[in-house]
């Protein structure tokens, strides 16, 4: 089994993140986005995993190089041109070669990891599984319709779904996809669907095998979406993610799971509530209230400032505001002339200014 990660955009939906370089390197939780599908793979027990790489890609080689880190051996397929997820599919052929392989998108969080796919496709041997769940919004997503457990349509984001069941992101192939893949046309968009591919599979009698996932599941491309896979991963992370590593003075109220990084200084005053986490080099000045639900970049800086259910990313200052459901991206700063305890939402993309 081999494991094919989409990383660096394949597929034409908007994504209005004003962030520098790439979007699968967000961080949730302090970790980017892409490592938890990393993650996902190594913990299932998959070694061989190429990162498919679009035209926006800028640190997922630097970051990850061969994958060692995570116990993956992993390689790089440049897609260009980005002609959607069929067409990644398309160029990793070479690499695939005859193996039946996990397609996760980089960008998708699941709570209950892989492992339920596999464990499916060696109970059953279906030509493909693929992941999907109940959503309230499916004209988002590709859609699948069931009777009798057996799919009787799919359609990609169509203006007038017939349910609510929406594919996850996360589909299991074995190699009758290629030869589908190979007939494809574009869509009207001018992507090759996968939908489509997954379709052709069953109207040609193959066995496809609709997996209701189990545990929570986010795609991550809306700055939303963000926010709250960072409230459910801080929320499902084990006690041991949670460990004081930096300095916290006396007169600090702790109150539930807090993470610290080292070299990070908690000056008396503060008040920290979990499940936050507060990264490497970090300092929280007196009379600041971080969480819950938070997670502090490394090398940020919070003074007589609030942060509730939000992301502050590495080397962030906020002074003297309390924000709340924000976004704040890297290097930003944010001030106020004297604290006001009103709360404001942002959502502030790499190297920006403001003063409030």
């Amino acid at each position: 089994m081999k494991g094919l990660v989409l990383a660096g955009g394949h597929g034409t939906r908007l994504r209005p993140l004003t962030f520098t370089g790439n979007k699968h390197m967000l961080p949730v939780a302090n970790r980017p986005i892409l490592y938890y599908a990393l993650q996902n793979l190594a913990d299932a027990g998959i070694h061989d995993v190429a990162i498919v790489l679009g035209p926006i890609h800028e640190g997922i080689r630097e970051a990850i190089g061969d994958g060692a880190s995570f116990g993956l051996n992993v390689k790089y397929i440049f897609q260009g041109e980005p002609k959607g997820l069929a067409h990644a599919v398309l160029c990793s052929r070479k690499f695939l070669e005859s193996e039946p392989f996990l397609m996760h998108l980089g960008d998708n969080l699941l709570q209950s990891g892989v492992g339920q796919f596999l464990s499916r496709y060696e109970t059953d041997r279906p030509d493909a599984v693929v992941g999907a769940t109940r959503v309230a919004h499916p004209e988002h997503y590709g859609v699948v319709e069931l009777s009798q457990g057996r799919i009787v349509s799919i359609e990609e984001k169509p203006s007038h779904p017939k349910s609510h069941l929406a594919l996850i992101g996360v589909y299991l192939f074995t190699e009758s996809i290629h030869k589908v893949i190979r007939r494809l046309a574009p869509s009207p968009r001018g992507e090759l669907e996968i939908t489509e591919a997954i379709w052709q599979l069953c109207a040609s009698g193959r066995n496809v095998s609709v997996l209701d996932v189990q545990g929570w599941w986010k795609d991550t491309g809306h700055p939303n979406d963000l926010l709250e896979a960072n409230e459910l991963t801080l929320r499902s992370l084990p006690p041991a993610s949670f460990v004081n590593q930096g300095s916290v003075s006396a007169g600090v109220t702790i109150e539930g799971a807090i993470g610290i990084g080292p070299g990070t200084i908690v000056e008396p005053g503060v008040h920290l509530i979990g499940p936050t986490l507060i990264g490497s080099n970090a300092r929280i000045r007196s009379g600041s209230r971080i969480g819950p639900y938070s997670a502090i970049g490394n090398l940020a800086v919070v003074s007589r400032g609030s942060v509730r259910r939000s992301i502050v990313m590495d080397g962030a200052f906020i002074d003297s505001v309390a924000i709340a459901n924000s976004l704040v991206g890297r290097n930003v700063e944010i001030r106020a002339s004297e604290p006001t305890g009103k709360e404001v939402t942002l959502t502030i993309g790499d190297s920006s200014r403001v003063a409030l």
